[in-house]
């Protein structure tokens, strides 16, 4: 079954052709624009991308037939299936999609009772080397567009159902803030899917350029990527410490109001005997002291090459106990399609990304 997965079908994208998928509508209008097309043609383009999410120029019927051949010269809508899908017994499903010949991202549904959630990735590999991390361990190939990022959510089959969308995929967000908030814009706006940020959230180990923007301009939810409350340690588990330390992170959130809608929560993976002792209870609440947040504990999932073990199921729950003991909410994340490798941290392409022969 995994052997026919890493098999990649052939894209049938145009190269030579840009892309409509993934622009804003200032960018349809500049695009109308270059074609001699009427300025109002800009949001008959975006309806039919973003509500009626067609895949071909000829489907956008109130052009007109020789504004729709303009466009179809140097234009396509640039949406493209899933090259292979896994199915976990849990119901999660994990989906490869192809970003050109030769690089590919993963993309998991997980539907859990009334919630239907898309954790989707915003580049191939990643920079940042968390060492318990698969896509880290991957490194980085390249950053996906927004047309990318948006082809993830609205060419899975269940893309209609989708209640909620995290950027918990491969990649860091905020190491590709321009394509990230191009999709961000696309997802809220009026003349795109029109959803509330409330439905989106944004993980990131703390690159601060982009987070002081998101912070500005973006009303979505905010995951950090803590893991360990000690400056030394979270070095050792994330180097990208050394560039963006948690405790100027948490400085700059304390600035902002997260006690109303917008949330901001901290990603925190157990470690047998690593970063799960009373101590590290100690010194996440005085770290976390004045934030309004909450700390999601997740369970280490085994992979090649990695020392670290999971903690015990008991040792979370007394470490969850304990932080809401000290006014820090704290829950454990249930964890979901481990058998697939779409779990946290198990996402990778990197014996994916051939050219098919």
């Amino acid at each position: 079954m995994r052997d026919s997965f890493y098999h990649l079908k052939k894209m049938d994208t145009d190269n030579h052709k840009t892309r409509l998928l993934g622009m804003t509508l200032d960018e349809l209008k500049d695009t109308v624009a270059g074609a001699g097309l009427p300025a109002y043609t800009a949001l008959q383009i975006a309806d039919w991308l973003y509500r009626k999410k067609v895949t071909a120029i000829d489907e956008m019927s109130n052009l007109s037939k020789a504004g729709r051949a303009v466009l179809k010269a140097s234009y396509e809508v640039g949406a493209q299936p899933p090259a292979r899908e896994m199915k976990s017994i849990d119901g999660t499903v994990k989906y490869l999609f192809r970003t050109s010949p030769d690089h590919a991202v993963e993309t998991v549904y997980i539907p859990d009772k009334d919630r239907s959630t898309l954790c989707v990735s915003s580049q191939v590999g990643c920079r940042m080397n968390c060492l318990f991390c698969m896509t880290g361990k991957q490194g980085f190939a390249a950053n996906l567009t927004a047309g990318e990022i948006i082809n993830q959510i609205q060419s899975v089959p269940m893309s209609e159902q989708l209640t909620n969308i995290v950027f918990m995929g491969m990649g860091e967000p905020f190491d590709n803030t321009d394509e990230l908030f191009k999709a961000l814009k696309i997802m809220t706006s009026g003349y795109g899917y029109g959803w509330s940020p409330k439905r989106i959230t944004v993980s990131t180990v703390g690159i601060m350029k982009g987070l002081r923007r998101f912070l500005e301009e973006s009303a979505c939810h905010l995951a950090i990527s803590l893991h360990s409350p000690y400056s030394d340690e979270r070095q050792l588990l994330m180097p990208a410490e050394k560039a963006f330390p948690a405790a100027e992170i948490i400085r700059l959130l304390k600035q902002y109001d997260f006690s109303h809608q917008r949330r901001v929560s901290f990603e925190y993976i157990l470690f047998k005997n690593r970063n799960d002792s009373p101590s590290h209870v100690e010194a996440l609440a005085r770290l976390l002291r004045g934030l309004d947040c909450r700390v999601n504990l997740i369970r280490f999932h085994s992979m090649p090459g990695t020392p670290f073990e999971s903690s015990a199921a008991q040792r979370m729950e007394q470490f969850r106990d304990a932080l809401n003991m000290k006014g820090v909410v704290c829950t454990i994340r249930a964890s979901r399609g481990e058998d697939i490798l779409a779990a946290c941290g198990m996402l990778s392409t990197a014996e994916k990304n051939t050219r098919e022969k």
